[in-house]
């Protein structure tokens, strides 16, 4: 009895044994290259973009991919045990951050820039090939990033590099798009490069600031004749309009003078209608008032009509 639970219990362990090694596991995350004698003979992915993807990359290494079979979907598939090598790369974004490196700029500055590169692994069977391992895959990534660096960096000014926010933008998505042409080969999209840090070596910093102060001090002094300019063009244009508003209170000044004037005379002259002889009485009163005082001494004619109401003819 004992010596068949044994049995039993070993051929279970065999099974076992023989299952584990017979399949593989692939999850959600992951893409699997299978290896047999060192060769390529199958690669598994998750959707059939990814599939559609290894099949254009086997004519980059037709002599090595040519009879490569390629399925899409995970969970649980079968190998040959012991003859095939199942190597699994992660479909995940990976990071990778760059050592702070020097560049050299259009006009032969020094910066040191700090960078790093959003990546991952988009043909497996091209990764397999060509880098194998994540770590040669960085190191592969830092030189060829570190040459086109200095390739897009020498087009361009240290001020526009340190000030320029919308250049340097510019310059790390045509950079992320170079790299991701050149790394295609290697089975590795290149999603995002960013600058992280932008320094300069000591010995550069009192020219580059004085580069900058004198193209501030430039801009400043253009952005004042400016202003100046305005500030003469509103002044003239507020001159001219107090001189035509003056212009036109006179005219108007003198409209209603003379509209004035003349009912002046209206009145006057309708009401010396009416009664000239008070008109003529009164208008003496008023001169007596204006040209004779308590001092006043006057010498006049009887018969003048001057006199006429102050003797009473």
């Amino acid at each position: 009895m004992k010596k068949s639970v044994w049995i039993t219990l070993g051929v279970l362990v065999l099974l076992i044994i023989a299952f584990s090694a017979s399949t593989f596991q692939m999850n959600e995350n992951e893409s699997v290259a299978v290896l047999r004698f060192g060769r390529i003979i199958a690669v598994y992915v998750k959707t059939d973009a990814q599939a559609e993807t290894v099949r254009q990359g086997f004519g980059l290494q037709s002599d090595k991919l040519g009879s490569v079979v390629v399925h899409v979907g995970t969970g649980l598939h079968l190998r040959v045990p012991f003859i095939d090598q199942v190597n699994k790369y992660n479909n995940m974004l990976l990071t990778y951050d760059t050592a702070p490196r020097q560049v050299v700029t259009s006009d032969k500055k020094k910066l040191i820039f700090d960078n790093n590169a959003q990546w991952r692994i988009d043909n497996p069977a091209l990764f397999e090939i060509t880098m194998g391992r994540v770590e040669e895959a960085q190191k592969r990534l830092d030189d060829i990033l570190y040459s086109k660096m200095n390739e897009k960096v020498g087009k361009m000014t240290a001020t526009t590099l340190i000030t320029d926010k919308a250049a340097v933008e510019q310059m790390q998505i045509d950079l992320a798009a170079d790299m991701t042409d050149t790394m295609k080969a290697y089975g590795i999209e290149v999603f995002d490069i960013r600058v992280k840090r932008t320094e300069l070596p000591q010995e550069n910093y009192e020219s580059v600031y004085n580069r900058m102060i004198s193209e501030r001090q430039r801009i400043a002094a253009q952005y004042r004749s400016e202003g100046d300019e305005e500030a003469l063009k509103m002044m003239s244009d507020t001159d001219r309009q107090i001189v035509i508003l003056l212009s036109e209170a006179r005219q108007q000044a003198e409209i209603t003078k003379g509209e004035g004037d003349a009912e002046a005379a209206r009145i006057f002259n309708e009401a010396y209608g009416q009664d000239p002889e008070f008109y003529q009485f009164y208008n003496m009163l008023e001169m007596y008032k204006a040209t004779m005082g308590s001092n006043t001494t006057l010498i006049i004619p009887s018969d003048s009509p001057f006199a006429k109401y102050l003797f009473g003819q």
